[in-house]
């Protein structure tokens, strides 16, 4: 425990955080409906502070389970890798987690504002965001699904996921918010290199050596 507060403090409060959030509010269906990102809402310029409750709060266990899991094994990680890189890489990593979780739900604002029935919650938009940021750094490694037991590696794995969410934002009938998944993923990759543009040397690096 003593080693993830000196060195993944910013990873460590979030993922506590959003899980007593989540958590709270499962048995709080009222705080739960006010927390919640509601498009029409937001777009008439009511309840802005729902970009970011939405984001620290999940469905059911099953959402959260799935999200602080991802958020676990590549979060901790990229913040190690950001502190070694730079004396702010912990401001940095807060900053494409934060900034993420508002950018990535702007799109959804303005597809679904004249949708009054329509609600998103849940940190999907920022996590996807930590995943492509660390997929910038480790484009050989290998990444496992829960379904596939099979390793794909991350420079396979982000186009296959970002063709993936742009399909089933528009064909799959679920409750998921795959443009916040789509945008969340674009944000962390824009955010990454803005802040470390060596990034790309090392990316093209690598893939080379894959091939």
């Amino acid at each position: 425990m003593q080693e993830y507060i000196i060195y993944t403090p910013v990873a460590s409060f979030i993922l506590v955080f959003t899980l007593i959030t989540s958590i709270y509010t499962f048995s709080n269906p009222q705080l739960f409906g006010k927390f919640m990102l509601h498009p029409y809402t937001v777009s008439r310029g009511k309840n802005l502070y729902t970009v970011l409750t939405s984001g620290i709060i999940h469905r059911d266990w099953m959402h959260l389970l799935f999200n602080m899991l991802t958020f676990f094994f590549f979060g901790f990680p990229l913040e190690r890798v950001l502190a070694n890189i730079s004396s702010w890489g912990h401001i940095q990593f807060l900053l494409i987690y934060v900034l993420a979780l508002i950018l990535s739900d702007i799109p959804t604002i303005f597809k679904h504002k004249n949708n009054y029935g329509y609600h998103s919650l849940g940190a999907s938009g920022a996590i996807s965001a930590i995943l492509f940021s660390f997929i910038l750094f480790n484009p050989s490694m290998s990444i496992y699904l829960f379904f596939i037991p099979i390793p794909i590696p991350a420079v396979i794995f982000g186009p296959l996921y970002l063709a993936y969410c742009v399909w089933a934002a528009n064909s799959a009938n679920d409750s998921i918010n795959h443009d916040a998944h789509f945008y969340g993923a674009l944000t962390g990759l824009a955010l990454t290199i803005l802040l470390y543009p060596a990034v790309l040397g090392n990316f093209i690096n690598q893939i080379g050596q894959m091939f």
